[in-house]
């Protein structure tokens, strides 16, 4: 039955009725792209960046005001690889739907400097593209120039409106440092084309877009993603049990939510594990979300154990530090003390690091707090 099956997601890019609010920015995102505007969109891993985008891409497309091509650059390591995954993405999200023939679509890139190893895939019948390594870098330069510039080419041939996410950007730099400059170079000159650029680190994203040496410099419309305010999520949450059978009271929510903070990821989690825990035509309570909550911190043991790992000693016991009591002194004499914490420098190095890989969140000047929902109560219940 329909009612029976886990309303909740938190693993794939969250759709339809899996999609949180977030109706300001979705409607923001909406309107940059459909006017045409840059815009890079930060937020700390796992607050819905991408869901967020293919929400957008979805009802634009669906409304026929946009085509919308997506391009992933963390499973892209050379230039090569790139320009393949840019290929792929333009011929099935634009050009395709433009000509509506594959052999018309397939000719877009008849002009690139070199040309792309088409590959039909038995069990779909989908088009797959490569460029084989050994050419000159010229060569490879001229022709990812080249499919930089062809959705400009293509809106403007066809009246058509598009846009190009660019997800994990920030991966440009590992690909070819001079990457950014060439793609700018070639963006700015596109006012009909929106370019959309999402990443997961974002001390990086937000030095290639705020830094004045940096070629993307003030190239973009910036939004900031943070946490869904308590009491929409609370509404989202409890339809979401209200539509399978299920009761999730006010008081139970508020708590689950004092947990998770409006962590997108988190509470997804979480409500995915309490949905479980509640019997069809039940409602949840206290007991439901104990076990939920334990249910969270043993699916996500692994990754914590491999943090933990990862971490320095320093950097573990600033961690212990805070989930063990919040501060807004983290480098005062008496709470090191009591955390046995070394000296101040040694510290800051270490919650530098911490918020760089994104395990700390910095609220205000020496506040800061433990990103990750539940890597507290983990640390806490293997510290009792």
């Amino acid at each position: 039955m329909a009612d029976d099956r886990n309303p909740f997601n938190f693993g794939d890019l969250a759709l339809e009725a899996g999609f949180a609010d977030r109706e300001r920015e979705l409607a923001e995102l909406t309107t940059h792209i459909r006017n045409g505007q840059n815009v890079v969109v930060f937020a700390p891993r796992r607050y819905g960046k991408s869901s967020l985008v293919w929400r957008a891409a979805q009802d634009l497309v669906a409304r026929s005001e946009a085509l919308v091509a997506q391009v992933d650059l963390m499973l892209t390591t050379t230039k090569e690889q790139l320009a393949a995954a840019l290929a792929k993405a333009i011929h099935e999200e634009i050009a395709t739907p433009l000509f509506r023939a594959r052999e018309r679509a397939v000719q877009v890139f008849s002009g690139l400097r070199i040309a792309p190893v088409l590959t039909v895939d038995p069990q779909t019948g989908g088009l797959g593209f490569s460029f084989r390594a050994g050419h000159q870098r010229a060569d490879v330069d001229a022709t990812l120039e080249g499919l930089f510039e062809l959705p400009a080419q293509l809106a403007a041939d066809r009246g058509k409106r598009v846009a190009i996410v660019f997800d994990e950007f920030q991966e440009v730099l590992s690909i070819d440092p001079h990457l950014p400059k060439l793609m700018r170079s070639i963006f700015q000159t596109q006012p009909d084309v929106a370019h959309v650029y999402l990443g997961s680190k974002r001390s990086m994203m937000h030095r290639l877009f705020n830094d004045a040496n940096e070629p993307f410099w003030r190239s973009a419309a910036q939004m900031e993603l943070g946490p869904i305010p308590p009491d929409e999520f609370a509404t989202f949450l409890g339809e979401r049990f209200g539509e399978t059978n299920r009761r999730l009271p006010d008081a139970v929510a508020e708590s689950a939510l004092a947990l998770t903070g409006g962590h997108p990821y988190a509470t997804q989690e979480l409500g995915y594990a309490l949905w479980e825990e509640t019997p069809r035509g039940r409602a949840a309570n206290a007991d439901t979300l104990e076990r939920a909550l334990d249910r969270v911190l043993h699916s996500e043991n692994a990754h914590f154990s491999l943090v933990w790992e990862r971490a320095s000693a320093v950097q573990r016991l600033v961690l212990q530090a805070l989930a063990l009591e919040p501060t807004t002194a983290l480098t005062a004499h008496e709470y090191r003390q009591r955390h046995d914490l070394p000296g101040t420098s040694s510290v800051a190095r270490a919650v530098e690091a911490l918020v760089d890989d994104e395990l700390l969140r910095q609220l205000a000047p020496g506040h800061y707090v433990i990103a990750e929902p539940f890597l507290a109560q983990w640390l806490r219940a293997r510290l009792r």
